[in-house]
């Protein structure tokens, strides 16, 4: 709950089994509940898709997300990987690990993945204020009075 108040964003990590669909319902009341009475800031960043294998029920696991989230789910997908389920118990990041096993390079996408979206998202926000300073530019260009004050103007 500290975490969810304090941070803007949150990025749902969710494997591509039928179980974890189901508790994800759960932890979308949580962050609802946060956003409408401690941090009205906070959104679901994304879902990325993990654990998954080359099966019919990893398929359609996935299609059930992207139907749940749409235009949230991240591209990449992490696979199920022995060096990613190896690397916590001998106490080392993936990276250190294993650096170029499947699910590494995999984590390396998802990475890349997040910062250009939010890269995109920030190109955007400033295409928006952008446009807003050059129209309040051009507003305070042409001399006319703010509408609020044009009534005390004499």
């Amino acid at each position: 709950m500290n975490a969810l108040t304090a941070t803007r964003e949150v990025l749902i990590p969710l494997q591509c089994e039928y179980y974890a669909l189901e508790g994800i319902a759960r932890l979308l009341n949580t962050v609802e509940l946060v956003k409408n009475n401690l941090n009205k800031e906070l959104e679901i960043s994304g879902v990325a898709l993990t654990m998954y294998t080359r099966t019919k029920l990893s398929n359609q696991a996935v299609k059930e997300i992207i139907k749940y989230f749409p235009g949230k789910v991240f591209k990449t997908i992490i696979p199920r990987n022995i060096r990613l389920a190896e690397a916590p118990s001998f106490g080392k990041p993936i990276f250190e690990y294993a650096p170029n096993c499947r699910g590494a390079k995999a984590y390396e996408a998802l990475t890349k993945e997040l910062i250009n979206r939010h890269f995109e998202k920030e190109k955007e926000l400033d295409k928006e204020i952008g446009s807003l300073a050059k129209k309040m530019k051009k507003f305070w260009d042409t001399g006319a009075s703010p509408r609020h004050a044009a009534g005390r103007v004499k």
